[in-house]
Parts: structure tokens; C-alpha cells; sequence
């Protein structure tokens, strides 16, 4: 079905919320601004993380900001854990060799060193973190690797994410294991709509009971 396939990381491939929600909280409390609950964050966050944090924290220096979530998603206890099924998805790519990258908005240091910790490292060809706004970079994506916009799709969590696949003109996948509830990314229109990766590889495989 796919020749290609590009990740987002955080909420696609893997479970950050914890430690993202008590970095973002860790913020806004140095700031005065009170915390988020868990729903409340998942209705509210977005990207490029630019627009939100000059949203609730008007006028002050994206560095600054930066600096102090870093530090305190470095301290958090809370663990990042690869998603269910996702380990099993990249390994069915491989299997098949299907061409995975990744395109994060993620700091450079932080991915790394995750992309290493817990292993997913040779699933991909190359890596693109860092990246504020995912739309300026797709495009510049696939013509490095020589990608077909028909043969490939972008799976992600977010909204960004879904704008970033139509803006490079390729599939968008929107996943329900992450940032977003279900009403938001519908709204969207993504070409697929998944619960799971689970599910999207059914849908690649032809099994799905009720996609065609």
C-alpha cells in the first residue's frame, strides 16, 4: 500500500505524555500561570509548540521557555515508554523493506538519546528532530531520499501533523495513541483515521475487518 513511511515521534511511536505534561505544568507554574490538567492539555496543546506557548505565555523568549522544559522533562520520574504495537510495526516494515524516517518536532539532544535508550534506532533511514514547524521541512524530506508523494504517508497525533502530510502532499494518518482526542483530528479530515498502529498495519496488510 506504502512504499514510505514517515513518524512523528512523541504520541505516535512513543508514550511522553507524563513527563511533557509535568515539563509544560513546570513552566507555567514559573510563570504564575496555572497548571494543566491531563484533558485539558490534550485539548489545548499543539504545534508548532511556538504558537501555544506565545498563546498562554505571551512575550516571553521561546529560548527561555525551551530551557526550563528540558530541565524539567529531564528530572521528571515518569518514565517514556514505546507505544503498544509499535515496536512490532517498525519491525514489519523492516521485514518488508518499507522506508521509515522519522519527523519530530523533539530537541535534537532529548530524541537521541530516547531513539538509543529504547532501541528504535535501525528502524529508521534517517531522522529529522528538532524541527519546529514540520510543514517547512516534509517537502525538503522527500526530495532527499527521492520519496514519491503517492507512495508515501505521514502518521502522526496532532494536528500539525496532519497538516504537514497534506501540505507535503502525501497521506495522513492520524493517530488516537497520543496528544489529540478523536473530535479534534476528525476535524482534520486525515485520509485515515487509526486507534492504533495495531490497526494501520491491518490496513496495510489487507485485514482489516472493516476497512477497505
Amino acid at each position: 500500500m506504502f512504499k514510505n513511511l514517515i513518524f512523528d515521534w512523541s504520541g505516535t511511536l512513543v508514550d511522553d505524555m507524563g513527563p511533557t505534561l509535568e515539563a509544560t505544568n513546570a513552566v507555567f507554574s514559573l510563570h504564575g500561570r496555572p497548571v494543566m490538567s491531563r484533558d485539558e492539555f490534550r485539548r489545548l496543546f499543539r504545534l508548532p509548540y511556538s504558537e501555544f506557548y506565545e498563546e498562554h505565555l505571551p512575550g516571553i523568549a521561546l529560548d527561555e521557555l525551551e530551557h526550563h522544559f528540558r530541565r524539567a522533562f529531564a528530572e521528571s520520574q515518569v518514565p517514556v515508554t514505546v507505544l503498544p504495537h509499535a515496536r512490532e510495526k517498525l519491525q514489519w516494515c523492516s521485514d518488508r523493506h518499507i522506508r521509515c524516517f522519522v519527523l519530530t518536532s523533539m530537541d535534537r539532544s532529548t530524541f537521541e538519546m530516547q531513539l538509543d535508550d529504547l532501541g528504535m534506532r535501525p528502524y529508521f533511514e534517517e531522522t529529522y528532530s528538532g524541527v519546529l514547524d514540520k510543514r517547512q521541512v516534509i517537502g525538503q524530506l522527500l526530495e532527499n531520499h527521492q520519496l514519491l508523494a503517492e507512495q508515501t504517508a505521514f502518521l502522526g497525533d496532532m494536528i500539525h501533523d496532519v497538516v504537514t502530510a497534506k501540505h507535503g502532499g502525501v497521506s495522513s494518518v492520524a493517530l488516537l495513541t497520543g496528544y489529540t482526542h478523536r473530535e479534534v483530528l476528525e476535524a482534520q479530515d486525515p485520509d485515515w483515521l487509526m486507534a492504533d498502529l495495531l490497526e494501520f498495519r491491518m490496513l496495510m496488510e489487507g485485514t482489516h475487518p472493516t476497512l477497505p
